[in-house]
Protein backbone atom coordinates (compact mmCIF):
# COMPACT_ATOMS: atom_id res chain seq x y z
CA UNK A 1 0.00 0.00 0.00
CA UNK A 2 2.25 2.48 -1.17
CA UNK A 3 0.93 6.23 -0.80
CA UNK A 4 3.84 8.88 -2.54
CA UNK A 5 2.39 12.10 -4.16
CA UNK A 6 4.24 15.63 -4.95
CA UNK A 7 1.32 17.18 -3.07
CA UNK A 8 -0.41 14.51 -1.19
CA UNK A 9 -3.41 14.19 -2.47
CA UNK A 10 -2.89 10.56 -4.32
CA UNK A 11 -1.73 9.28 -0.98
CA UNK A 12 -5.35 9.98 0.30
CA UNK A 13 -6.58 9.20 -2.54
CA UNK A 14 -4.67 4.98 -3.02
CA UNK A 15 -5.36 4.55 -0.01
CA UNK A 16 -9.57 4.41 -0.34
CA UNK A 17 -10.18 0.31 -1.34
CA UNK A 18 -7.81 -0.20 1.31
CA UNK A 19 -9.51 1.39 3.91
CA UNK A 20 -12.33 0.20 2.51
CA UNK A 21 -10.93 -3.28 3.10
CA UNK A 22 -9.82 -3.13 6.34
CA UNK A 23 -8.11 -5.93 7.96
CA UNK A 24 -10.26 -7.90 10.18
CA UNK A 25 -11.36 -6.43 13.79
CA UNK A 26 -10.13 -3.07 11.95
CA UNK A 27 -13.45 -0.60 11.66
CA UNK A 28 -13.21 1.51 8.69
CA UNK A 29 -11.75 5.41 8.56
CA UNK A 30 -13.50 7.42 11.10
CA UNK A 31 -13.33 10.45 9.09
CA UNK A 32 -13.70 13.29 11.36
CA UNK A 33 -12.62 13.28 15.30
CA UNK A 34 -9.85 15.06 16.95
CA UNK A 35 -7.12 12.63 16.23
CA UNK A 36 -8.06 12.21 12.40
CA UNK A 37 -8.16 16.06 12.16
CA UNK A 38 -4.88 16.07 14.68
CA UNK A 39 -3.21 13.83 11.48
CA UNK A 40 -3.91 16.05 8.82
CA UNK A 41 -2.77 19.00 10.90
CA UNK A 42 0.83 17.18 11.02
CA UNK A 43 0.42 16.60 7.83
CA UNK A 44 -0.05 20.40 7.01
CA UNK A 45 3.14 20.70 9.30
CA UNK A 46 5.06 17.81 7.12
CA UNK A 47 4.06 19.95 3.67
CA UNK A 48 5.38 23.31 5.79
CA UNK A 49 9.12 21.23 6.02
CA UNK A 50 9.01 19.41 3.05
CA UNK A 51 7.68 21.10 -0.20
CA UNK A 52 7.24 24.50 1.35
CA UNK A 53 11.25 24.41 1.73
CA UNK A 54 11.27 23.08 -2.45
CA UNK A 55 7.93 25.76 -3.74
CA UNK A 56 10.43 28.09 -2.10
CA UNK A 57 13.85 27.24 -3.26
CA UNK A 58 13.70 30.59 -5.68
CA UNK A 59 14.80 32.59 -2.31
CA UNK A 60 18.01 30.30 -2.67
CA UNK A 61 18.65 30.79 -6.66
CA UNK A 62 18.45 34.02 -6.14
CA UNK A 63 21.30 34.31 -3.60
CA UNK A 64 23.26 31.31 -4.30
CA UNK A 65 23.64 32.81 -7.75
CA UNK A 66 25.38 35.84 -6.19
CA UNK A 67 27.21 33.77 -3.43
CA UNK A 68 28.63 31.11 -4.67
CA UNK A 69 29.81 32.42 -8.03
CA UNK A 70 28.33 29.54 -10.06
CA UNK A 71 25.78 29.55 -12.89
CA UNK A 72 21.97 29.40 -13.05
CA UNK A 73 22.26 25.60 -14.24
CA UNK A 74 24.49 25.01 -11.41
CA UNK A 75 22.59 26.25 -8.83
CA UNK A 76 19.46 24.95 -9.83
CA UNK A 77 20.75 21.66 -9.35
CA UNK A 78 20.49 22.12 -5.61
CA UNK A 79 17.00 22.54 -6.01
CA UNK A 80 16.29 20.06 -8.39
CA UNK A 81 18.22 16.98 -6.42
CA UNK A 82 15.98 17.58 -3.60
CA UNK A 83 13.00 17.60 -5.39
CA UNK A 84 14.39 14.63 -7.12
CA UNK A 85 14.93 12.46 -3.48
CA UNK A 86 11.35 13.48 -2.09
CA UNK A 87 10.43 11.92 -5.04
CA UNK A 88 12.02 8.86 -5.18
CA UNK A 89 12.81 7.73 -1.47
CA UNK A 90 9.26 8.16 -1.00
CA UNK A 91 8.74 5.37 -2.87
CA UNK A 92 10.70 3.16 -0.50
CA UNK A 93 9.84 4.85 2.50
CA UNK A 94 6.05 4.88 1.94
CA UNK A 95 6.80 0.26 2.01
CA UNK A 96 8.88 0.73 5.12
CA UNK A 97 6.00 2.93 6.75
CA UNK A 98 3.12 -0.30 5.48
CA UNK A 99 5.63 -2.98 6.97
CA UNK A 100 4.79 -0.97 10.18
CA UNK A 101 8.15 1.38 10.26
CA UNK A 102 6.60 4.14 10.72
CA UNK A 103 7.75 5.44 13.48
CA UNK A 104 11.60 4.85 12.30
CA UNK A 105 11.79 6.12 9.16
CA UNK A 106 9.93 9.55 9.57
CA UNK A 107 11.71 9.90 12.95
CA UNK A 108 15.07 9.58 10.68
CA UNK A 109 13.49 11.66 7.91
CA UNK A 110 13.55 14.51 10.71
CA UNK A 111 16.68 14.20 11.98
CA UNK A 112 17.87 13.98 8.42
CA UNK A 113 16.32 17.20 7.16
CA UNK A 114 17.46 19.40 10.10
CA UNK A 115 20.98 18.03 10.07
CA UNK A 116 20.95 18.75 6.34
CA UNK A 117 19.89 22.37 7.27
CA UNK A 118 22.61 22.79 9.99
CA UNK A 119 25.42 21.17 7.67
CA UNK A 120 24.21 23.89 5.15
CA UNK A 121 25.19 26.62 7.52
CA UNK A 122 28.38 25.70 7.71
CA UNK A 123 28.62 25.33 3.66
CA UNK A 124 30.95 27.74 2.01
CA UNK A 125 31.63 26.08 -0.77
CA UNK A 126 29.20 24.66 -4.05
CA UNK A 127 29.90 21.03 -3.27
CA UNK A 128 29.25 20.88 0.31
CA UNK A 129 25.83 22.88 -0.50
CA UNK A 130 25.20 19.91 -3.04
CA UNK A 131 25.93 17.34 -0.14
CA UNK A 132 23.84 19.03 2.67
CA UNK A 133 20.50 21.10 1.34
CA UNK A 134 20.18 19.11 -1.73
CA UNK A 135 21.07 15.14 -0.78
CA UNK A 136 21.09 15.25 2.78
CA UNK A 137 17.74 17.45 3.23
CA UNK A 138 16.20 15.72 0.25
CA UNK A 139 16.42 12.22 1.34
CA UNK A 140 15.05 13.34 4.96
CA UNK A 141 12.13 14.82 2.87
CA UNK A 142 11.66 12.00 1.23
CA UNK A 143 11.51 10.10 4.31
CA UNK A 144 9.54 11.98 6.22
CA UNK A 145 6.45 13.02 3.19
CA UNK A 146 5.54 9.75 2.59
CA UNK A 147 5.17 7.85 6.00
CA UNK A 148 3.48 10.93 7.17
CA UNK A 149 0.88 10.51 4.19
CA UNK A 150 0.83 6.66 4.61
CA UNK A 151 -0.41 7.59 7.94
CA UNK A 152 -3.13 10.12 7.44
CA UNK A 153 -4.41 8.51 4.79
CA UNK A 154 -5.90 5.49 6.65
CA UNK A 155 -7.91 8.09 8.73
CA UNK A 156 -10.21 9.65 5.64
CA UNK A 157 -12.39 8.18 2.92
CA UNK A 158 -15.48 10.87 2.35
CA UNK A 159 -14.17 14.50 3.55
CA UNK A 160 -10.84 13.12 1.59
CA UNK A 161 -10.85 15.69 -0.20
CA UNK A 162 -10.76 17.97 2.50
CA UNK A 163 -8.28 16.13 4.30
CA UNK A 164 -6.09 16.90 1.15
CA UNK A 165 -6.46 20.63 0.70
CA UNK A 166 -5.93 21.30 4.00
CA UNK A 167 -3.25 19.17 4.35
CA UNK A 168 -1.19 20.57 1.25
CA UNK A 169 -1.81 24.07 1.86
CA UNK A 170 1.17 23.50 4.22
CA UNK A 171 2.84 23.45 0.97
CA UNK A 172 2.15 26.96 0.27
CA UNK A 173 2.65 28.20 3.76
CA UNK A 174 5.97 26.79 3.81
CA UNK A 175 6.68 28.17 0.52
CA UNK A 176 5.94 31.68 1.98
CA UNK A 177 7.37 31.66 5.52
CA UNK A 178 10.38 30.19 4.59
CA UNK A 179 11.94 32.76 1.65
CA UNK A 180 10.63 35.76 3.85
CA UNK A 181 12.33 34.59 6.53
CA UNK A 182 15.83 33.92 4.57
CA UNK A 183 14.99 36.84 2.32
CA UNK A 184 14.65 38.87 5.49
CA UNK A 185 17.85 37.82 7.78
CA UNK A 186 19.97 37.70 4.59
CA UNK A 187 19.46 40.86 2.29
CA UNK A 188 17.95 43.17 5.21
CA UNK A 189 19.06 42.18 8.64
CA UNK A 190 22.83 41.17 7.78
CA UNK A 191 21.97 38.39 9.79
CA UNK A 192 24.46 36.51 7.71
CA UNK A 193 23.44 32.80 5.77
CA UNK A 194 25.03 30.52 8.30
CA UNK A 195 22.81 31.51 11.52
CA UNK A 196 20.20 32.63 8.79
CA UNK A 197 20.02 28.70 8.26
CA UNK A 198 20.44 27.76 12.29
CA UNK A 199 17.18 29.95 12.32
CA UNK A 200 15.29 28.14 9.83
CA UNK A 201 16.90 24.46 11.21
CA UNK A 202 15.09 25.70 14.77
CA UNK A 203 11.78 26.81 13.58
CA UNK A 204 11.96 23.06 11.47
CA UNK A 205 12.79 21.30 14.69
CA UNK A 206 10.50 22.86 16.54
CA UNK A 207 7.60 22.39 14.45
CA UNK A 208 8.41 18.67 14.30
CA UNK A 209 7.69 18.06 18.24
CA UNK A 210 4.32 17.82 17.82
CA UNK A 211 4.60 15.23 14.53
CA UNK A 212 6.98 13.06 16.67
CA UNK A 213 4.43 12.98 19.37
CA UNK A 214 0.95 13.04 17.74
CA UNK A 215 1.43 10.52 14.63
CA UNK A 216 -0.20 7.68 15.26
CA UNK A 217 -0.87 5.06 12.77
CA UNK A 218 -4.39 2.92 12.58
CA UNK A 219 -3.63 0.09 10.87
CA UNK A 220 -1.29 -2.66 11.61
CA UNK A 221 1.36 -3.53 9.16
CA UNK A 222 0.60 -5.34 6.09
CA UNK A 223 2.62 -6.62 3.75
CA UNK A 224 4.13 -4.81 0.40
CA UNK A 225 3.32 -5.91 -3.41
CA UNK A 226 5.98 -6.04 -6.25
CA UNK A 227 7.78 -3.19 -6.71
CA UNK A 228 6.97 -3.42 -10.99
CA UNK A 229 3.66 -3.97 -12.04
CA UNK A 230 4.76 -5.29 -15.73
CA UNK A 231 1.08 -5.07 -17.13
CA UNK A 232 0.69 -1.56 -16.81
CA UNK A 233 2.66 -0.99 -19.77
CA UNK A 234 0.46 -2.85 -21.86
CA UNK A 235 -2.24 -0.05 -21.24
CA UNK A 236 -2.62 2.83 -23.31
CA UNK A 237 -4.25 5.19 -20.57
CA UNK A 238 -1.26 4.41 -18.00
CA UNK A 239 1.49 5.28 -20.93
CA UNK A 240 -0.11 8.09 -21.89
CA UNK A 241 -0.59 9.72 -18.63
CA UNK A 242 2.64 8.81 -17.52
CA UNK A 243 4.56 11.06 -20.15
CA UNK A 244 1.75 13.36 -19.31
CA UNK A 245 2.63 13.82 -15.93
CA UNK A 246 6.63 13.57 -16.90
CA UNK A 247 6.12 16.02 -19.32
CA UNK A 248 4.21 19.14 -17.16
CA UNK A 249 6.28 18.17 -14.44
CA UNK A 250 9.88 19.01 -16.74
CA UNK A 251 8.81 22.59 -17.54
CA UNK A 252 6.35 23.45 -14.36
CA UNK A 253 9.30 24.02 -11.75
CA UNK A 254 10.53 26.51 -13.97
CA UNK A 255 9.02 29.48 -12.71
CA UNK A 256 9.67 28.50 -9.07
CA UNK A 257 13.00 28.38 -9.78
CA UNK A 258 13.80 31.05 -11.99
CA UNK A 259 11.13 34.02 -11.79
CA UNK A 260 13.18 35.47 -8.82
CA UNK A 261 16.14 35.77 -11.26
CA UNK A 262 14.70 36.94 -13.94
CA UNK A 263 12.68 39.61 -12.31
CA UNK A 264 16.27 41.11 -10.86
CA UNK A 265 18.16 40.19 -14.07
CA UNK A 266 15.51 40.89 -17.22
CA UNK A 267 13.21 43.82 -15.49
CA UNK A 268 15.23 45.23 -12.45
CA UNK A 269 12.78 44.65 -9.98
CA UNK A 270 14.52 45.27 -6.48
CA UNK A 271 12.67 42.80 -4.08
CA UNK A 272 12.23 39.58 -6.57
CA UNK A 273 11.24 38.16 -3.27
CA UNK A 274 7.74 39.34 -3.47
CA UNK A 275 7.03 37.44 -6.64
CA UNK A 276 8.24 34.66 -5.00
CA UNK A 277 5.86 35.21 -1.90
CA UNK A 278 2.76 35.43 -4.34
CA UNK A 279 3.69 32.54 -6.87
CA UNK A 280 3.45 30.48 -3.42
CA UNK A 281 0.54 32.33 -1.84
CA UNK A 282 -2.00 31.78 -4.26
CA UNK A 283 -0.81 28.16 -3.99
CA UNK A 284 -3.13 27.57 -1.14
CA UNK A 285 -6.42 28.55 -2.77
CA UNK A 286 -4.82 26.75 -6.08
CA UNK A 287 -4.14 23.19 -4.34
CA UNK A 288 -7.44 23.49 -2.33
CA UNK A 289 -10.36 24.69 -4.83
CA UNK A 290 -9.78 22.56 -8.17
CA UNK A 291 -9.13 19.40 -5.84
CA UNK A 292 -13.03 20.05 -4.30
CA UNK A 293 -14.29 20.76 -8.14
CA UNK A 294 -12.70 17.28 -9.14
CA UNK A 295 -14.00 15.28 -6.40
CA UNK A 296 -17.60 16.84 -6.95
CA UNK A 297 -18.59 17.53 -10.91
CA UNK A 298 -15.63 17.23 -13.25
CA UNK A 299 -13.23 14.24 -12.85
CA UNK A 300 -9.92 14.61 -11.64
CA UNK A 301 -8.18 13.78 -15.35
CA UNK A 302 -10.91 16.44 -16.70
CA UNK A 303 -9.90 19.71 -14.78
CA UNK A 304 -6.03 18.72 -15.64
CA UNK A 305 -6.05 18.84 -19.32
CA UNK A 306 -7.39 22.95 -19.26
CA UNK A 307 -5.38 23.78 -16.82
CA UNK A 308 -2.39 21.96 -18.62
CA UNK A 309 -3.02 24.05 -21.69
CA UNK A 310 -3.44 27.63 -19.58
CA UNK A 311 -0.35 26.79 -17.64
CA UNK A 312 1.23 26.29 -21.24
CA UNK A 313 -0.28 29.16 -22.57
CA UNK A 314 0.90 31.77 -19.45
CA UNK A 315 4.60 30.47 -19.78
CA UNK A 316 4.66 31.39 -23.84
CA UNK A 317 2.62 34.54 -22.75
CA UNK A 318 6.08 34.87 -19.63
CA UNK A 319 8.30 35.90 -23.09
CA UNK A 320 6.50 38.71 -23.80
CA UNK A 321 6.51 40.45 -19.86
CA UNK A 322 8.40 43.56 -19.70
CA UNK A 323 7.37 45.32 -16.66
CA UNK A 324 7.09 44.68 -13.18
CA UNK A 325 3.17 44.89 -13.39
CA UNK A 326 2.55 41.84 -16.06
CA UNK A 327 5.06 39.99 -13.90
CA UNK A 328 3.25 40.42 -10.63
CA UNK A 329 0.24 38.85 -12.50
CA UNK A 330 2.09 36.38 -14.61
CA UNK A 331 2.65 35.15 -10.99
CA UNK A 332 -0.55 35.09 -9.49
CA UNK A 333 -2.24 33.22 -12.60
CA UNK A 334 0.75 30.97 -12.96
CA UNK A 335 0.47 30.41 -9.10
CA UNK A 336 -2.53 29.08 -8.92
CA UNK A 337 -2.74 26.83 -11.86
CA UNK A 338 0.12 25.56 -10.93
CA UNK A 339 -0.33 24.67 -7.59
CA UNK A 340 -3.49 23.08 -8.73
CA UNK A 341 -1.39 20.89 -10.91
CA UNK A 342 0.63 19.90 -8.40
CA UNK A 343 -2.03 18.55 -6.40
CA UNK A 344 -4.00 17.20 -9.21
CA UNK A 345 -1.83 15.13 -11.25
CA UNK A 346 -0.28 13.25 -8.76
CA UNK A 347 -4.03 12.33 -7.39
CA UNK A 348 -5.18 11.54 -11.18
CA UNK A 349 -1.95 8.74 -11.10
CA UNK A 350 -3.85 6.98 -8.80
CA UNK A 351 -6.32 6.34 -11.21
CA UNK A 352 -4.47 4.14 -13.74
CA UNK A 353 -5.47 0.66 -12.80
CA UNK A 354 -8.05 -1.28 -13.47
CA UNK A 355 -7.64 -3.11 -9.93
CA UNK A 356 -7.14 -1.39 -7.07
CA UNK A 357 -5.13 -3.55 -5.45
CA UNK A 358 -2.11 -2.41 -7.87
CA UNK A 359 -2.48 0.96 -7.06
CA UNK A 360 0.30 1.23 -4.56
CA UNK A 361 2.57 0.14 -6.95
CA UNK A 362 1.81 1.67 -9.96
CA UNK A 363 1.99 5.03 -8.26
CA UNK A 364 5.29 4.64 -7.42
CA UNK A 365 6.19 3.68 -11.32
CA UNK A 366 4.99 6.94 -11.92
CA UNK A 367 6.67 9.28 -9.62
CA UNK A 368 10.01 7.13 -9.97
CA UNK A 369 10.18 7.83 -13.19
CA UNK A 370 8.64 11.55 -13.11
CA UNK A 371 11.60 12.25 -10.35
CA UNK A 372 13.65 11.93 -13.50
CA UNK A 373 11.79 15.06 -14.98
CA UNK A 374 12.29 16.91 -11.62
CA UNK A 375 15.78 16.47 -11.44
CA UNK A 376 16.58 17.28 -15.09
CA UNK A 377 13.96 20.02 -15.62
CA UNK A 378 15.13 23.69 -14.04
CA UNK A 379 19.18 22.44 -14.75
CA UNK A 380 18.06 22.39 -18.57
CA UNK A 381 16.31 25.36 -18.46
CA UNK A 382 19.32 27.26 -16.48
CA UNK A 383 21.37 25.67 -19.12
CA UNK A 384 19.89 27.16 -22.00
CA UNK A 385 19.70 30.90 -20.23
CA UNK A 386 23.77 30.15 -19.91
CA UNK A 387 23.76 29.51 -23.76
CA UNK A 388 22.09 32.23 -24.48
CA UNK A 389 24.08 34.53 -22.19
CA UNK A 390 21.12 35.69 -20.04
CA UNK A 391 18.36 35.35 -22.06
CA UNK A 392 15.38 33.49 -20.51
CA UNK A 393 13.19 32.72 -23.84
CA UNK A 394 14.80 29.65 -24.45
CA UNK A 395 14.29 28.18 -21.33
CA UNK A 396 10.87 29.53 -21.23
CA UNK A 397 10.30 27.74 -24.68
CA UNK A 398 11.21 24.92 -23.51
CA UNK A 399 9.38 24.87 -20.23
CA UNK A 400 6.08 25.73 -22.50
CA UNK A 401 6.27 23.51 -24.88
CA UNK A 402 7.02 20.56 -22.30
CA UNK A 403 4.11 21.24 -20.17
CA UNK A 404 2.26 21.98 -23.75
CA UNK A 405 3.06 18.10 -24.43
CA UNK A 406 1.71 17.05 -20.76
CA UNK A 407 -1.44 18.98 -21.99
CA UNK A 408 -1.44 16.93 -24.89
CA UNK A 409 -0.98 13.66 -23.28
CA UNK A 410 -3.16 13.98 -20.66
CA UNK A 411 -5.74 14.10 -23.82
CA UNK A 412 -5.05 11.41 -25.28
CA UNK A 413 -4.88 9.60 -21.81
CA UNK A 414 -8.36 10.38 -21.21
CA UNK A 415 -9.35 9.21 -24.77
CA UNK A 416 -7.42 6.46 -24.18
CA UNK A 417 -9.69 5.49 -20.69
CA UNK A 418 -12.94 6.96 -21.96
CA UNK A 419 -13.33 7.08 -25.48
CA UNK A 420 -14.44 10.03 -27.36
CA UNK A 421 -17.51 10.86 -25.38
CA UNK A 422 -17.44 14.11 -24.43
CA UNK A 423 -19.40 14.46 -20.83
CA UNK A 424 -17.69 11.40 -19.72
CA UNK A 425 -16.22 11.57 -16.10
CA UNK A 426 -12.47 10.65 -15.81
Amino acid sequence: MLRTSLDGSDSLRSSQTDLECAPEGIDGPPDGGAVAWTQVLLMHIVFFNTWGVANGYGVFQTYYTQALGQSESAISWIGSVQVFFLFSIGVGAGRLADAGYFRVTFTLGVFLQVFGIFMASLSTVYWQIILSQAVCLGIGNGLAFTPALAVTSQYFQKYRAAAVGISAAGAAVGGLVYPVLINRLIFHDNFGFPWTMRVMGFIMLATYVPCLILFKPRLPPRKTGPWIDTSAFTELPFVFFTFSMFFNFWGLYFAFFYLGTFARDQIGVTEPINLVMILNGVGIIGRILPTLIADRWTGLINIVIPLSFSASILVYCWAAISSEPGLYAFAVIYGLIAAALQALLPATCTTMTPEPSKTGTRVGMILGFVSLANVTGPALCGALIQRQSGSYLGAQAFSASSILLGAFMAVAARVAKTGWVLKARA
